[in-house]
């Protein structure tokens, strides 16, 4: 799981210890997420099942794409499909992908690189593994997660972000025993990268066997933590945690995740993935692709798809030898 690293993380700034009194968010629940398939067949965990929008907001949807070691032939993506009303973020750890939607964005993704999509008042996309993975195989990683908009911004015209792993911001916990990249939002004073219309923090957090981060966390946001590989525990009450299991916080002020002393012999470390953001609070009308606040408004998406007015899709490019 290369995603981005360094050669010295104690050469990078680090996260400021909590105040003492600070209050540590306690874990309210743990979920295992189910597996399924996605797009013309690969595998996901549904990151977010069984969890209430309640407790998710802004977030929406999330999965963890493989992780799945493809044979020659095998890579599979989506084929071209519509969505209004939130933004995708696709982030890739390990293998490639390319993206392309009718408003002109796209772009090839690998290790820790992110595709930031908003779709606002609607556009076609696709999600394919390049000609060279699906001829080589090969190892496929991923997150994608799905952000809520607010009424005020859902029919935004839709934009692109194309962020190079190169570009996150890599942060280091006091004792030097976590790696911590910042997508998006700020951690500590860090600020990362991704342009977001509503307020939201991604990490993906590194940790070694037996070390443990404690992160100081924007009291207004939510916080969830989901495991991506390894073994590990969430919260002052140190409840075990693995790998496919999604972690919800409650209020407070800190959150901490510790990896277990020893890791299968699979997994160098505990990989997650937190994410936490500021709630919308505003009615929630989802129907596949779309994300609104009413039914009326979902039903008004799929007649203006049907129609033609979310885009349409891009003539082939011909190659001319």
């Amino acid at each position: 799981m290369p995603a981005v690293s360094v050669d010295n993380i104690l050469a990078l700034p680090r996260v400021t210890a909590p105040a003492t009194g600070s209050v540590a968010r306690p874990v309210v629940s743990v979920t295992t997420a189910p597996t399924g398939y996605e797009g013309e067949g690969f595998p996901v965990r549904r990151a977010f099942a069984g969890v209430g929008l309640e407790r998710l907001d802004p977030f929406i949807h999330m999965d963890q794409m493989g992780e799945v070691d493809y044979a020659p032939g095998e890579p599979k993506g989506t084929p071209w499909h519509p969505h209004r009303g939130f933004e995708t973020v696709t982030y890739m750890i390990d293998g490639t992908m390319e993206h392309q939607d009718s408003n002109g964005g796209g772009g090839v993704i690998s290790g820790g690189d992110t595709q930031w999509m908003t779709a606002g008042g609607g556009v076609l996309h696709i999600e394919a593994p390049p000609e060279q993975l699906v001829v080589t195989g090969g190892l496929f990683h991923g997150v994608q997660l799905w952000v809520n908009l607010p009424k005020s911004d859902k029919l935004v015209a839709p934009r692109y972000q194309d962020i190079a792993g190169s570009r996150v911001a890599l942060l280091s916990s006091p004792d030097g025993g976590a790696l911590i990249r910042v997508i998006a939002g700020e951690l500590d004073g860090h600020q990362g990268p991704g342009s977001t219309y509503t307020p939201i923090t991604l990490l993906h957090v590194t940790i070694a066997p037996g070390a443990s981060v404690t992160l100081p966390w924007n009291p207004e946001f939510n916080s969830l933590a989901y495991v991506l590989a390894g073994n590990g525990l969430v919260g002052s009450e140190r409840r075990p945690v693995r790998d496919g299991q999604l972690a919800v916080f409650g209020r407070g002020e800190t959150i901490t995740i510790a990896a277990a002393d020893t890791q299968d012999s699979r997994t160098a470390s505990v990989e997650v993935f937190i994410l936490g953001g500021k709630p919308i609070r505003e009615p929630v009308a989802m129907a596949g692709p779309f994300v609104m606040n009413t039914r009326a408004e979902v039903i008004q998406a799929f007649e203006d798809f049907q129609a033609g007015r979310l885009g349409s899709i891009p003539a082939a490019r011909e190659t001319v030898d």
